[in-house]
């Protein structure tokens, strides 16, 4: 298992993770990002999950949810212990997690931040997220990334 050179598969071979590297090329502005993506490696669509950048109450927060849908942030708001959440600025997200918009992923963030997954995710057994840069996903097991990121799980997608 190469690592790529990204943080996030630094993380898990570190961990000694077990997952899968798929590389793919999708352009990062091209609409319905997440379902292209998923059809150029060849994943159920639900099992793909995109990294959100948010704010809770003006404190950063990720959301990972499937990209069929999309996060309901009065779901996520409330998640977190919150009142308000709304999409993190994208040049915040970049530099504070060390990734690019097309590229964030909840593993290996330059800063650790709290981090909120659809439940969704636990509903089989091997998710998809960014392993952090554009053109590459790691498959992995629900469990790991959860334990890994630390994560809550609670329904925030719609």
């Amino acid at each position: 298992m190469a690592s790529q050179g990204t943080p996030a598969t630094a993380i898990l071979v570190k961990q000694k993770v077990a997952h899968t590297l798929h590389t793919y090329s999708v352009d990062a502005d091209t609409p319905n990002y997440g379902a292209v993506v998923a059809e150029a490696i060849g994943a159920d669509p639900a099992r793909v999950f995109k990294t959100l950048v948010t704010e809770v109450d003006g404190t950063l927060c990720v959301a990972v949810v499937p990209v069929t849908g999309d996060i309901d942030l009065k779901a996520l708001a409330a998640a977190a212990g919150g009142k308000r959440a709304a999409l993190a600025d994208r040049d915040l997200a970049e530099r504070t997690t060390g990734y690019v918009r097309g590229g964030i992923s909840p593993l290996g963030q330059r800063k650790k931040l709290r981090t909120i997954i659809d439940q969704s995710a636990v509903d089989g057994p091997q998710v998809f997220v960014s392993a952090g840069k554009r053109g590459l996903q790691v498959q992995l097991a629900p469990d790991d990334l959860v334990r890994l990121t630390s994560a809550t799980l609670a329904p925030i997608a719609r």
